[in-house]
C-alpha cells in the first residue's frame, strides 16, 4: 500500500505546557531562565533565529529515544543548513544524548511537549537561543491508514520539532526508498525551514509563492519547503538523489529579509 508522507503537520494552537514544581504550581523560571520564552508559536522567533540582532549564538539539543539515534551525517548536514542561512557569530553548538522509551508506540503532540518539558535543559539565555530536536521511538497518533498518510516530522513551538524517527526508518534504507542519512536531512530542514518562519509562517513573503491548497508551503516543486517533497510517489525517485532538497530562491529572499543569509 502506498503513503503519502507528510514531513509537517504543523499545529500552530500553543500548547499549554508550564512546568510544575512538586507543589503543582506552575514555574516557568528557573535561575532566571524564562522557559516560556521558548513555548511561543512556530514561527514566532524566526528573526532571532536568523539574525544576531540579539543572539549571537545557538545551541541545538537533540534528544533521541535509545536505539533511534538520527545519522551524524544528517545532523552535520543540518548544521550546515543553519550555518548557511543564519548569523550566529559565536558558533552553532549540537549537544546530543540518549533517554529511556517514554514506553508508548504512539504519541500526541501534547505527549512531545510533555517530553520535552520533562527533559528540555536549555533555554535561551541572554545572548544564546536554544533549540530542541527530538527524535521518537513511536509513530504520530495523526498517521491515518484511512487517508494513506503518516506524519515524519512536525514543527510545534517556536524552538521545537520533533522527528518521528522511527517511521523514517520505516521508509529509509530499501531498494526504492531513500538512504536514510537523506530522508532524515530532508525532514530536519523542512521542519526547521518552518521553524525559520517559511512559508509565510513568521517570516514574510518577499513575492507570491505560498501554496494556496497546502498553506505555509512553497509552490515550487523541487523547492525543500514543498509540501510534497516527501511522498511515496516520490520515494523512488529520492532512491538516486545524493542530496536533500534546497530552498528555493524565493525562500532564501524571504529569509533574506527577515535578518538571514
Amino acid at each position: 500500500m502506498k503513503f503519502k508522507i507528510l514531513i509537517s503537520f504543523l499545529f500552530l494552537l500553543i500548547i499549554s505546557a508550564c512546568s510544575k514544581d512538586e507543589s503543582g504550581e506552575d514555574n516557568d523560571t528557573d535561575n532566571t531562565v524564562s522557559k516560556v520564552l521558548n513555548r511561543q508559536t512556530t514561527g514566532s522567533s524566526a528573526r532571532d533565529l536568523l539574525s544576531d540582532n540579539t543572539f549571537t549564538s545557538m545551541i541545538i539539543e537533540v534528544v533521541y529515544v535509545e536505539g533511534f539515534e538520527p545519522t551524524e551525517s544528517a545532523l552535520n548536514n543540518f548544521t550546515t543548513f543553519l550555518e548557511n542561512r543564519t548569523y550566529k557569530p559565536n558558533g552553532i553548538t549540537v549537544e546530543k544524548r540518549a533517554i529511556p522509551s517514554p514506553g508508548k508506540t504512539t504519541y500526541s503532540l501534547e505527549d512531545i511537549a510533555d517530553i520535552e518539558i520533562e527533559h528540555r535543559t536549555h533555554y535561551n539565555t541572554s545572548n544564546q537561543i536554544a533549540v530542541w530536536a527530538y527524535f521518537s521511538d513511536g509513530k504520530s497518533d495523526n498517521d491515518s491508514e484511512e487517508n494513506n498518510t503518516v506524519v515524519l516530522g512536525t514543527a510545534y513551538w517556536n524552538t521545537s520539532f520533533v522527528i518521528y524517527q522511527e517511521t523514517v526508518e520505516s521508509f529509509s534504507n530499501s531498494p526504492f526508498e531513500p538512504g536514510r542519512t537523506l530522508l532524515e536531512t530532508t525532514v530536519i530542514n523542512h521542519e526547521f525551514g518552518h521553524i525559520l518562519g517559511l512559508t509565510n509562517l513568521g517570516t514574510p513573503l518577499q513575492s507570491e509563492h505560498e501554496d494556496e491548497e497546502h498553506p505555509k508551503h512553497c509552490d515550487i516543486e523541487n523547492c525543500l519547503m514543498y509540501w510534497a517533497s516527501e511522498s511515496a510517489a516520490n520515494l523512488s525517485d529520492m532512491a538516486g538523489m545524493s542530496t536533500a532538497p534546497q530552498l528555493d530562491a524565493q525562500c532564501i529572499a524571504d529569509l533574506q529579509a527577515n535578518g538571514g543569509k
